[in-house]
């Protein structure tokens, strides 16, 4: 620490990155970039906005109908009736007491809990102080999957035995040297290089690719929207109808089979099912051949171009790459499956630069040759109920307990809920069809949200409690693929009464009567200093030395060197098949899997297939709904965190969220840039910025996740939202009954001129709280 007291500078870690915090009676007054980032991002120069914005909670509320009634309160109230103020004490008290009350009369499998990203810090995250605290209250429901990249999560480990296609892809320094194609399925892009979920200390994406092209790579990008992939590294756009990317694999793969390309070797030593699938790509299975004339028609592509990309695949050293979006909209589990099949029949899976990965570009640290250090970590033990249902099935699951649904070859149940625990992570940013949440968010008895901001989440809460932001706490930054440790110094003092997430399990704890197996006798400090040291023997026994604690608070950081032999994915499969086989139950990558054709799903059979998206540009209900809405990652914050700061604020329209609408649609519609437009379909309606640009294909329009929801009619479901969230326009559905994934980028909408008077932006006032 090189400050302390109200002035002083301190080391931090961030999503978007590492950096100095400069402080002046303490209050934020600059940030200065950490000086091993080649490529810093713009986002950390926010903080100062968001700490110290209006719109903190600063003290524990509870809303005013369960003070006075309880868990028997009008649950309808939620985000309408006012807050109620309450001492620390009054508000730990009503949650032991809920706590307690329903472990008692419904057991633990009736208390959800959830976070989401939270913050970068590897002690005071979110999740693990969540799990450790219900841990050791006997268990809870838990979550499993995810929103980004949730379909991959449960494809992969079926079909090539892990997940490590996501987690520990071929490097960019091999794709440099070696790679002379790269076929990217929703592009790289830059924006999205600035994050990861926990935390970037050095952003290098952008270098790598510039170097990428200097060595010669090639880039194909398959994508609607062409800021997919930086300007400079002249790609070639080919701006297909979102969702129909296996549609393009599929025409691939025929071309290869039928011009003799594929590479039978690999596919007889290291494949198991590939003439199961040749039958369905010929169409011997069901009369239609799968060519490159059938997925031009589904596409939009040109059939030629088609074929082309095909012997240039074949021809040369080839990547494919899959980003996080492709699989998130319906049966996204078959793009993961068919860039695994398409890799398989080049052969080139295990050679250096050759292969698949899934997430290139996605974040920060997708393809870093990680150096392969210990995390440290706070133990979580083990969940006694075992319980869980996947992420985005949050509102099946509440709306319909006791029902039974398919996951991943099981039969389950959907738990009865009676609690819901949310803390580090907004449902109202991430859950698809927030109408429907709205219904579903009425029928849990209690529900409790830890947040430092006033977000739609925390407004539609029973009990508030005010915590601290990374700036207002000590904590270790070491994120898996990065070759730093970060001294997260606190900076500022807690603003209001908010308090760590850690002393108030802790005190709960006590009232529940186990602090002392909560705590095991440690405060901040003292787990840091820990979770340090288990680290560090770690470390030593894999030849990395680490100085001491103190040394490495002292300094800010520790540097590890960089992996001198960047992974190149299955490369030990490859040499030995046989001594090195994949995790499957062949061995082999499963083209066809006889497991999961063993399930009998109907929207995930026994290998790789087109199947129509529920909603699609080919849809029926285009004819309605003409327009394919897309929600990404938003360039000026992670999510929908930092919304209310000035990056956020600086890139809306009138207040509202930006939406990319092509040229030629504008013009259909009367919509000029700059106009205020309402997006709608059966679901929802919202009003959001046009930007009219020809930087994303006719047919389809963009709408960036996180602006906050923030509805005309807080008490009536289905009111339109005035600020720009996609997710009142989403489809809420499961990928498929193997992973049940999220399905937000299969959305139909319209757009029209909003000629009306528009409403004001009042998401970011604070809530009525009453004495």
């Amino acid at each position: 620490m090189e400050g302390s007291g109200p002035d002083g500078t301190f080391m931090t870690m961030s999503h978007w990155g590492a950096y100095r915090v400069h402080v002046r009676n303490d209050r934020m007054i600059g940030v200065t970039p950490f000086e091993r980032d080649p490529e810093p991002s713009p986002l950390i120069e926010g903080m100062a906005d968001v700490v110290h914005h209006p719109c903190r909670i600063t003290e524990p509320v509870v809303r005013k109908g369960f003070l006075e009634r309880g868990h028997q309160s009008d649950r309808a109230g939620r985000g309408v009736e006012p807050f109620v103020p309450v001492s620390w004490d009054r508000a730990l008290d009503l949650i032991a007491a809920e706590l307690a009350r329903v472990k008692a009369d419904h057991g633990n499998e009736a208390i959800y809990a959830v976070s989401g990203w939270a913050s970068a810090g590897n002690f005071h995250t979110a999740k693990q102080q969540l799990s450790r605290f219900l841990n050791k209250f006997g268990g809870f429901v838990d979550q499993v999957t995810n929103y980004s990249w949730g379909a991959a999560s449960v494809i992969l480990p079926r079909i090539v035995g892990s997940t490590e296609p996501v987690g520990n892809p071929t490097a960019w320094p091999v794709i440099i040297g070696h790679t002379k194609l790269m076929l990217l399925f929703g592009g790289v892009a830059p924006k999205n290089a600035q994050l990861a979920k926990n935390g970037v200390a050095a952003h290098e994406l952008t270098n790598w690719l510039a170097d990428a092209r200097d060595a010669g790579v090639a880039f194909v990008q398959i994508s609607p929207l062409k800021d997919d992939m930086a300007d400079d590294l002249a790609a070639t756009w080919l701006p297909a109808r979102p969702n129909t990317d296996v549609a393009i694999m599929l025409g691939l793969a025929h071309t290869l089979l039928a011009e003799g390309l594929q590479d039978d070797a690999f596919l007889a030593r290291y494949c198991t099912g590939f003439e199961k699938f040749r039958g369905y790509l010929l169409g011997e299975v069901d009369g239609i051949a799968k060519d490159a004339g059938w997925a031009a028609a589904i596409s939009g592509l040109d059939a030629g171009t088609i074929r082309d990309l095909a012997r240039r695949m074949a021809a040369t050293r080839t990547m494919i790459s899959v980003s996080y979006s492709v699989q998130r909209g319906d049966h996204g589990e078959q793009p993961c499956w068919m860039a695994a099949t398409l890799a398989a029949m080049l052969g080139q899976i295990g050679m250096p630069g050759g292969g698949f990965g899934i997430g290139y570009g996605s974040n920060g640290l997708i393809g870093k040759p990680s150096p392969q250090v210990p995390q440290p970590g706070l133990p979580m033990g083990s969940n006694p109920t075992g319980a869980f249902i996947p992420v985005a099935r949050i509102v099946d699951a509440l709306l319909n307990p006791g029902g039974e649904y398919d996951f991943n070859g099981e039969r389950r149940t959907y738990p009865d809920l009676r609690m819901i625990y949310w803390c580090g992570g907004n449902p109202f940013h991430k859950q698809q069809d927030i109408n429907r949440l709205l219904g579903a968010w009425q029928k849990p008895e209690t529900i409790i949200v830890h947040e430092p901001w006033w977000t739609a989440a925390a407004r539609r809460a029973d009990i508030v409690l005010p915590v601290t932001t990374t700036l207002e706490r000590n904590d270790i930054g070491a994120a898996s693929k990065e070759r730093f440790y970060i001294a997260m110094q606190k900076a500022v003092p807690p603003v209001g009464n908010a308090r760590n997430e850690y002393d108030i399990y802790a005190d709960l704890a006590e009232r529940l009567g186990f602090r002392e197996a909560f705590t095991e006798s440690r405060d901040e400090m003292e787990w840091l200093r820990h979770m340090y040291d288990v680290a560090r023997q770690k470390a030593s026994r894999k030849r990395h030395d680490m100085p001491d604690f103190d040394t490495f608070w002292a300094n800010g950081y520790i540097e590890f060197p960089a992996n001198e032999t960047p992974p190149i994915l299955f490369e030990n499969f490859r040499q030995d098949p046989a001594g090195a086989p994949l995790k499957t139950p062949s061995g082999k990558i499963e083209i066809f899997s006889e497991t999961i054709d063993a399930f009998g799903y109907d929207d995930c059979p026994g290998h790789p297939v087109w199947i129509e998206p529920t909603e699609w540009l080919g849809a029926d209900k285009a004819a309605s709904f003409p327009l394919h809405m897309l929600s990404n990652q938003p360039r000026h914050r992670l999510h929908s965190q930092m919304d209310f700061g000035a990056a956020s604020q600086a890139s809306k329209i009138r207040g509202r969220e930006p939406v990319q609408i092509n040229p030629e649609d504008a013009a259909e519609r009367g919509i000029a840039d700059g106009d205020v437009v309402r997006i709608f379909n059966d679901r929802g309606a919202s009003l959001a910025g046009a930007r009219v640009t020809d930087r994303i294909r006719r047919g389809v329009v963009c709408l960036a996740t996180g602006a906050w929801f923030d509805p005309l009619d807080a008490s009536e479901i289905g009111s339109l939202d005035k600020h720009g969230n996609p997710n009142v326009l989403t489809l809420d559905k499961g990928t498929s009954k193997l992973g049940q994934c999220c399905t937000a980028q299969s959305t139909l909408v319209e757009v029209e001129r909003y000629d009306g008077e528009v409403p004001p932006i009042t998401v970011y006032d604070l809530p009525m709280i009453v004495p």
